[in-house]
């Protein structure tokens, strides 16, 4: 009886979804039954009334989220343009996309996709000109495309390809090896692989795995272990590289450096690693211990006449190089090679050519320095496009290597570049049915609550009117040091077009100014991130870029943490929020896969009774304010995403829609077979941003035109 009266519910709400809009009938939404789990904190009792719905695997939970699929789907039926949206985001998308070429052995690497594809493939050049070859399709691997690549290996010799796929956007990972020669697929199988790289040493790997969980989808992942596999062997085969008993919270990931040496980290959060490393040639060389804490970040670049390069953060917020003595790494004797260039923040730095090629952030976009190996300064790159620049795969023998470079209206443009020339030439650029000409990307500057200068991109048709009547999309992350530098987004042209202004606030908590910007949005200061989403708000209200009425708040992940906190603070602010695959339970995220892993940037629950009630106030799921006319919400998740649960956004939703917050529509979108985001096949993509984009101008009340 209980289904029945859940899908009557859904037909109920057929003839109000255009009221709703404006303010008139509240949405019918499915029930959401409320248990009585109360839990204690510190004495304080706080309940937990949709608990039951963390039980992702319950009939009783594959009901509701069928009930809240077909009120959605009811919805978003009824608006004029949402199959034209789609058909629009499907035109543009349309075109080749082809990433930058890597090169191993005597063969040239890259990905492309031909327009429509799934899921990009794998295919090799014997030489820059010469005819390409598939090497590995995903989009063989399934009917639907939700297979895909993530991880990749090619052997020393250049004979094998190590690679790894996930299935339904899960993060666990399958890992296989094919005869690149021959294009066979040996029987090699690994299984309950997570966040590991495929590190080649002679005829095998190394990479990382958890033990089979209990629960594949939401269990808790602990106890990571390091080994060694074989090519031509069972996985049971594998020889243990490395495991620490004493701490079931930590995780591994190893990496082969100058084909000699295993540097292995440690890791327990999101920042901060130990490191350790091994000499593979000498059978009788033990485990040396580099750094055994978890304070800094660092990341072994290569090997050089007897010294590590390494990336680090130690004694230097905007990360430094500095080289560690193989044959005594104590800290006394680690050197400076390329030191801190603050204000600027170093964020990658590869060894090609016998040449360090480093890429900066300064003012939240890519400048590209060359060095020689001693860390004297050779030359800027000879590129002054402003964007995004990433790259410089290679060896230390190779003579060009290659970028690409990306911007908020220009899709990746592949660069060859000439390294002792130090002179980059176009390879390969993206044809789009999109003229970048007519739209202007700009960087201004606006000032939180506390005074900090916060960047803010913001993305337009040329000659836009500053009257506050533009539909606006506000993006923000503002965690785990990831920094928002330009980039395209295909399905973003859709809004773009229609006249919509992009703009893109690099918010603390983020990595554009280095670790002190990180910190500044982390644990008792995570108030700051909210603020400066706020402040840029109202910056672009103030300055009549658009108004309340017309600004939409997105953000994915930690974004959608963001996006949930900042409208339950200023609900006023915005038309529309679209918070995505969120972190929205922050009282009880750490209890679920990796999630204790954020705990650096959040602090969890259990830590004290200050940082319960800190996280209390804030945690989207428990600050819904009742009496408040909220935006209209559409929050989106996947019923594969073991990174952040489902359950956050699944009890986020039930507590909006049994809440008094107003009758505008407080929707969920459950995507089917899908994870976190990332290998999400093409045709999903498309799907799931016609219908947020449809959602937002339907209730703004602003009808596109195609």
């Amino acid at each position: 009886m209980k289904k029945t009266i859940i899908i009557l519910s859904v037909i109920a709400m057929f003839t109000s979804c255009n009221q709703c809009r404006k303010g008139g009938e509240p949405v019918q939404y499915p029930e959401s039954k409320s248990c009585d789990t109360v839990d204690n904190y510190f004495g304080t009792a706080v309940a937990d009334p949709y608990r039951w719905l963390e039980d992702d695997y319950s009939e009783e939970t594959a009901l509701w989220v069928k009930a809240q699929n077909e009120l959605t789907n009811l919805y978003l039926s009824q608006i004029p343009y949402r199959e034209k949206m789609k058909k629009r985001l499907t035109e543009i998308l349309n075109y080749p996309k082809e990433g930058a070429p890597w090169k191993k052995g005597n063969r040239y690497f890259f990905y492309r996709n031909d327009g429509l594809q799934n899921q990009s493939a794998l295919y090799y050049k014997n030489s820059l000109d010469g005819e390409a070859t598939l090497l590995l399709d995903p989009n063989k691997l399934s009917d639907d495309g939700t297979v895909a690549l993530s991880t990749l290996g090619i052997s020393d010799d250049g004979n094998f390809l190590g690679y790894a796929i996930s299935r339904n956007g899960s993060d666990w990972q399958e890992i296989y090896v094919k005869n690149i020669a021959t294009g066979e697929v040996l029987a090699d199988h690994l299984v309950w692989v997570k966040f590991s790289g495929i590190a080649w040493k002679d005829d095998g790997f190394f990479y990382s795995r958890f033990p089979e969980p209990k629960n594949q989808r939401s269990g808790i992942n602990e106890n990571g272990t390091l080994y060694y596999h074989k090519v031509g062997t069972d996985q049971n085969a594998d020889q243990l590289a490395y495991q620490d008993n004493t701490n079931p919270d930590l995780s591994f990931s190893a990496q082969v450096v100058g084909k000699r040496w295993l540097v292995i980290y440690g890791s327990v959060s999101t920042s901060g690693n130990s490191l350790f490393f091994k000499d593979l040639d000498n059978p009788k060389a033990k485990l040396v211990k580099v750094v055994d804490n978890f304070d800094n970040d660092y990341g072994v670049i290569d090997e050089i006449d007897g010294r590590f390069v390494v990336m680090t953060n130690l004694d230097a917020p905007d990360y430094k190089v500095i080289s560690i003595p193989t044959n005594n790494p104590t800290r006394e004797n680690w050197n400076d090679i390329i030191p801190s260039a603050s204000p600027e923040v170093l964020t990658a730095i590869s060894h090609v050519g016998h040449r360090l090629i480093a890429t900066y952030t300064k003012d939240a976009h890519s400048v590209v320095r060359i060095y020689n190996t001693d860390g004297s300064k050779l030359a800027d790159l000879d590129n002054d496009m402003i964007g995004s620049i990433g790259g410089f795969d290679g060896e230390a023998d190779d003579t060009e290597t290659f970028y690409t470079v990306t911007s908020y209206t220009t899709p990746a443009t592949i660069y060859r570049y000439d390294i002792k020339a130090n002179k980059s030439t176009l390879h390969k650029k993206s044809e789009i049915n999109f003229n970048s000409d007519d739209y202007v990307t700009e960087l201004e500057f606006y000032t939180s609550k506390d005074g900090t200068r916060v960047p803010l991109f913001i993305t337009h048709k040329k000659g836009i009117r500053l009257n506050g009547k533009n539909p606006t999309l506000l993006y923000g992350y503002g965690g785990f040091n990831i920094s928002l530098t330009p980039s395209f987004s295909a399905t973003r042209v859709v809004w773009l077009e229609q006249g919509g202004i992009l703009a893109v606030a690099c918010l603390r908590g983020g990595g554009e100014y280095g670790e002190t910007w990180h910190k500044a949005g982390t644990k008792m200061q995570k108030q700051n991130v909210f603020d400066d989403c706020i402040a840029a708000a109202e910056y672009l209200i103030g300055k009549g870029y658009t108004s309340p009425e017309r600004l939409a708040l997105q953000g994915g992940s930690n974004g959608g943490l963001l996006v949930g906190a900042v409208v339950n603070q200023r609900p006023d602010l915005f038309a529309v929020a679209i918070p995505q695959v969120g972190v929205m339970d922050m009282l009880r995220y750490h209890k679920f896969t990796i999630g204790r892993y954020w705990a650096i940037d959040y602090g969890t629950s259990e830590d004290s009774p200050k940082m319960f009630e800190y996280l209390r106030k804030y945690s989207p799921l428990h600050s819904v304010r009742n009496g408040m006319d909220y935006p209209a919400i559409l929050v989106t998740t996947a019923d594969h995403d073991d990174r952040v649960v489902p359950a956050h956004s699944f009890k986020y939703a039930a507590t909006l829609q049994n809440s008094e917050i107003g009758n505008r529509p407080h929707l969920i979108r459950i995507e089917s077979n899908a994870g976190h985001g990332a290998g999400k096949p093409l045709d999903k993509t498309i799907n799931e941003a016609g219908d947020i984009f449809s959602f937002i101008f339907f209730n703004m009340g602003v009808e596109p035109r195609f």
